[in-house]
């Protein structure tokens, strides 16, 4: 079962990664832009749009779209995942807000 600490320990560790306040709660930015977001005891990732689709589908209790945002963020009952699913899809959400030439560097690394 992940929790937002876990989120905190992995997202930390990324090249440009930071925790800020999001309407009072937190959320983690490369700059201005986001990737992982808590509002109201969920949690929501801007995950890749065809990864998104399949879980969706395969998954509907853990992966939700988002009503007001489209399908580029997807709420995710982060308890329902293990550590390891966690860390990829904060990686994951985390590739599509950095440059690629960042996100290729530190994947190769």
């Amino acid at each position: 079962m992940a929790t937002w600490n876990d989120i905190r320990g992995v997202a930390l560790t990324l090249p440009g990664a930071h925790e800020s306040d999001s309407l009072g709660e937190p959320a983690f930015k490369v700059g201005r832009k986001g990737f992982v977001h808590a509002w109201r005891g969920k949690v929501f990732m801007k995950l890749d749009r065809h990864h998104q689709e399949l879980l969706f589908e395969a998954r509907p209790d853990t992966f939700r779209p988002m009503t007001s945002g489209g399908l580029r963020w997807s709420w995710v009952a982060i308890e329902d995942l293990d550590a390891q699913e966690m860390a990829a899809l904060v990686h994951e959400a985390w590739t599509t807000v950095v440059p690629k030439k960042i996100s290729r560097a530190y994947i190769q690394a």
